[in-house]
């Protein structure tokens, strides 16, 4: 059959234009998946008076940023965790995310605190409890708490309790392969936070949020304010607030995109213009890619790990002989300080082998020193009765070391 002849030449080309169009936009789907904090029987954080719920002004506003979002970008697929009020399990929201092999998810909550005058807005990032403040730290546990009103939580999360300082050792190194994306959305949304919602600026941070944990992909956690501050919950709670909430987190989105498509452009076009090679370097590991696509983030730290990733690509070095591994020493951080205290610091008084170690200008104490990890975590219950907040550390040959790769190591060598 002839179409030239059923149709007008005009509107079959641009019907033929539209599906060279469709099927361009579909081969390039773009997936994000916006996620209404609580819901159902968890109604997340409420108002002073208990009118105003967490889970409410979570779902509205996540909502209408998924509109702006597909009016803006139509070639973008916008999906949700939950479109009505209904409890969804934190393992489940992040299954959806997976499921949908999403580009991006981004959690939305409201923000809480005992004291009335806190206020702002901040996002969040999984990642180091390195820096953590109390702050952040009581922000992650109030958003996990949700997890004690699933069922079986105990089995689902490995024993994870939310209430449990100690239980945040298992972020405290944890580093995504999708941080770097992650940080530049949460960028993006933050800057929008405050110049298009007017909200106080609490920055972008990184915490031991259950949410992000799983998922694979960039994701970030948004608080919008703090429905525990009287004027703040009125502002979440009203139309014009909502609208400008939910407007900030689709302009960062295209702001993250836009970004996105300038670097993969330009990095087509590097790899097209750059000169063909026939050295053939040896393949990196998988280890040794994920460090390197980290790289530009602390690249000291992960030259150092992209070197000892990619050992064993020659067995013919002498740098491969084996040689004694140094004992790990464990340690409980308690304090960390802007300045240098003195020997004589009440903060210090009835702890015993007190040292400390300098990062990032922060002073960090800690106290004990055995390689006898049972002993450690005795110690860790002892000052965790002053400092509650105390966690293990561990170190080798006087080098700070991932504490969960040297508890691992440990319980193998002790079974």
């Amino acid at each position: 059959m002839n179409f030239d002849k059923l149709l007008p030449r005009r509107l079959f080309s641009l019907l033929t234009v539209l599906f060279v169009a469709i099927s361009l936009t579909a081969a390039e789907e773009f997936v994000v998946v916006i996620d209404a904090g609580h819901g159902g029987k968890d109604p997340g954080a409420q108002s002073a008076n208990r009118r105003v719920n967490e889970k409410d002004i979570a779902l509205k506003v996540a909502l209408r940023a998924g509109e702006l979002i597909r009016n803006a970008h139509p070639e973008v697929t916008v999906k949700y965790t939950r479109r009505t009020d209904v409890f969804v399990e934190l393992k489940e929201r992040a299954r959806i995310a997976n499921k949908a092999k999403a580009d991006l998810f981004i959690s939305v909550h409201c923000n809480a605190a005992e004291g009335r005058k806190a206020h702002g807005a901040e996002v969040f990032v999984l990642g180091s409890e390195e820096g953590r403040t109390q702050a952040n730290l009581n922000a992650a546990k109030r958003e996990n708490s949700v997890i004690l009103l699933e069922k079986d939580y105990k089995e689902s999360y490995q024993g994870f309790d939310p209430s449990s300082p100690e239980s945040y050792i298992i972020f405290e190194y944890l580093q995504s392969e999708y941080l770097k994306e992650s940080i530049a959305l949460a960028q993006c949304v933050q800057k929008q936070l405050c110049t298009t919602a007017k909200r106080y600026d609490r920055g972008v941070h990184q915490a031991g949020f259950l949410v992000l944990y799983a998922t694979s992909m960039p994701s970030i956690l948004v608080e919008l304010g703090f429905i525990s501050n009287a004027e703040e919950e009125k502002f979440l709670n009203s139309a014009d607030g909502k609208e400008k909430l939910s407007k900030s987190i689709a302009n960062g989105f295209d702001n993250y995109y836009k970004n996105l498509k300038k670097d993969t452009q330009s990095a087509e076009k590097d790899k097209q213009s750059a000169p063909k090679t026939t050295t053939q370097t040896p393949p990196k590991t998988e280890q040794a890619n994920k460090i390197s696509d980290q790289a530009s983030a602390k690249p000291e730290q992960a030259n150092k790990n992209l070197e000892q990733a990619n050992k064993g690509q020659n067995s013919s070095t002498a740098e491969e002989e084996k040689k004694p591994a140094e004992s790990i020493v464990f340690k409980v951080q308690f304090l960390t300080s802007s300045t240098k205290l003195p020997a004589n610091s009440p903060k210090l008084k009835g702890l015993t082998e007190v040292s400390f170690y300098e990062e990032n200008g922060t002073y960090k104490y800690t106290c004990g020193n055995t390689t006898n990890l049972n002993k450690a975590q005795e110690l860790r219950k002892k000052v965790a009765a002053t400092y509650k907040d105390a966690f293990l550390v561990a170190f080798r040959g006087g080098k700070r070391i991932n504490t969960t790769d040297a508890i691992n190591e440990y319980k193998a060598l002790h079974p």
